[in-house]
């Protein structure tokens, strides 16, 4: 039996939260195409026959101005000097750039074993794939790469036979039907802020935080009530989220509800209130309230 944790990182967009859904089976972090997309650490466990990986998915690198990004830097690289192993994902289709090069340095300097994932294969041409690996080899990345594609499932096993043969020999760290160390209600809270993600443009998503006041399942039924109230930083922010005559909010809070009912496999009673709080992103005292919070 092999068993141990396995650092998710790289630059935001990679698609490293999509590569570990497909590995663990199961949708354990929100996704989307827009940066900061991650904002915690999330835990995601892929179990087998022989072995246990506990993947631990990262908010992404990216450059940006706010307390909040600086805090989800810092996750990202305490998360990978405390594990067995780190998976260092790359987005193939957009090639490799220096700073590509100095940041897989960066988490190689760590001293943890690294593998490179070289995603979304799907979309860019065969031959690009060869030539960025011998890029990489002599810029002095020796680490294996797998070309992989989680949207089509191309090399996603030969990834992970690599990944758990890199961890030590031990018990399992978590019981068998453990998938994620987030609760219920994190989980119904990030769906809701997926939501909002896919729907809205610019600068609105990243400036949105969700609480969730009221996640409670009624005595009879198989029915949750859940209120939420969505966060902005200015009022022209809230005017673009509930839309003309509530339209825009009406159609997110839509598609957020069908989820939730997928995922906890029962009727969502879904009620969302906007509210602003100016440069919440910089304020630490809001981003503790919010559920950012430095982990250690």
């Amino acid at each position: 039996m092999r068993s141990g944790t396995a650092a998710v990182v790289g630059k935001a967009n990679a698609g490293k939260s999509t590569l570990v859904n497909v590995l663990v089976g199961e949708k354990v972090a929100i996704v989307s195409p827009k940066p900061q997309t991650t904002r915690n650490r999330i835990l995601g466990v892929l179990n087998t026959e022989n072995a246990q990986v506990a993947f631990v998915d990262t908010p992404g690198i990216y450059r940006s101005k706010t307390a909040l990004s600086d805090l989800m830097m810092r996750t990202a690289e305490t998360s990978a000097k405390d594990v067995d192993m780190i998976l260092y994902v790359h987005d193939g289709h957009k090639g490799i750039a220096d700073s590509d090069i100095a940041l897989m340095k960066k988490f190689l300097s760590f001293g943890a074993p690294m593998l490179i994932a070289y995603t979304k294969t799907d979309i860019l041409p065969k031959e690009n794939i060869p030539a960025d690996a011998q890029k990489l080899f002599e810029e002095g990345i020796t680490c294996d790469v797998y070309p992989v594609s989680a949207r089509k499932g191309t090399n996603i096993r030969k990834l992970e036979e690599a990944i758990i043969a890199m961890l030590p020999e031990g018990d399992k760290l978590y019981p068998d039907n453990v998938l994620s160390d987030k609760s219920e209600k994190f989980m119904i809270g990030e769906i809701m802020r997926e939501k909002i993600l896919l729907r809205y443009d610019k600068e609105i998503p990243h400036g949105v935080a969700v609480l969730v006041n009221v996640f409670k399942k009624r005595e009879e039924g198989n029915i949750y009530d859940i209120d939420l109230d969505v966060v902005c930083e200015k009022p022209n922010h809230k005017a673009i989220i509930i839309g003309k005559q509530g339209a825009a909010l009406k159609e997110t809070l839509s598609a957020a509800r069908r989820e939730m009912e997928s995922f906890l496999g029962a009727k969502v009673f879904l009620t969302a209130y906007v509210k602003v709080k100016d440069d919440w992103r910089d304020k630490p005292h809001l981003l503790k309230e919010y559920g950012y919070e430095e982990e250690r």
